[in-house]
């Protein structure tokens, strides 16, 4: 399934932020249309895989809320729920 402009957008700034080696956003919100929170034209639900430099030395929390920050304005206004596994290389 390709990336509607929601995801798009998540992915570039992900990209600026952190320059990743790896990173995958996917958009899950089929799985879980007429849930609450999903949204009837989708692009609610994601998943985001990242590795980058930035990470390093980061507990778990701190790398989720570094995303967090990135993408708060996603997170407040289109985005349902957000699943994320970072790590550094």
């Amino acid at each position: 399934m390709s990336l509607g402009p929601v995801g798009l957008q998540m992915e570039r700034k992900l990209k600026q932020r952190f320059a990743p080696v790896e990173l995958n956003v996917i958009d899950e919100s089929h799985h879980h249309a007429g849930h609450s929170g999903a949204r009837p034209d989708g692009e609610s639900h994601f998943k985001v895989k990242i590795v980058a430099d930035a990470f390093a030395g980061q507990s778990l929390v701190q790398c989720h809320r570094l995303i967090n920050e990135t993408l708060a304005e996603e997170l407040k206004e289109r985005v349902h729920a957000l699943s994320i596994q970072a790590k550094a290389p």
